[in-house]
């Protein structure tokens, strides 16, 4: 969690050392539907162990979004929360990344009941990786690690748009 830049790389690498030691990871984003470096290359490594799924039709950002395009995403997350309760229930990976789930809860999109619930209802020796900048004091209560990523110095700030292979 937090301002700075990185929680996705980051999580992507855990997923990427878990699923080399042998490890099924699945990893579901929301609020992201452009194309990424790491998306293009987990799709490229065509692993049956190693997969991301993306529910949500092409966007703009949220506060962008007019109540027409919110109602869609509303629908299209709740398809994602429909089958990361079924990969828990079924134990589908060993590791499950929510990328930017904290941001659909922050946005009211996901109650923040339905993730702590999902949390408690976690099974024994699933791996649950959560991302996002803000993160609801009940979920770091719950959580068994919390990283928080700190933006010293950022090249956008001084007029660098982001750029393909470093931002996304």
């Amino acid at each position: 969690m937090g301002e700075g830049k990185g929680k996705t790389t980051s999580a992507m690498g855990l997923a990427m050392r878990c699923c080399g030691c042998g490890n099924r990871v699945y990893i579901v984003q929301f609020l992201k539907t452009s194309p990424t470096g790491e998306v293009s290359l987990i799709e490229a490594l065509q692993s049956p162990d190693f997969k991301v799924f993306r529910f949500e039709t092409q966007h703009g950002f949220f506060p962008q979004m007019d109540a027409e395009q919110k109602t869609k995403l509303q629908t299209e997350i709740e398809q994602a929360l429909a089958f990361i309760a079924d990969c828990m229930k079924n134990g589908a990976c060993d590791m499950l990344v929510l990328d930017e789930i904290l941001g659909a809860v922050e946005n009211g999109l996901i109650p923040t009941s339905w993730l702590m619930e999902m949390i408690q209802s976690k099974p024994q020796g699933m791996e649950l990786v959560l991302t996002g900048r803000r993160a609801p004091q009940g979920v770091i209560a719950a959580a068994n690690y919390v990283t928080e990523m700190v933006c010293v110095k950022n090249p956008y700030e001084h007029g660098v748009p982001a750029r393909k292979g470093i931002e996304y």
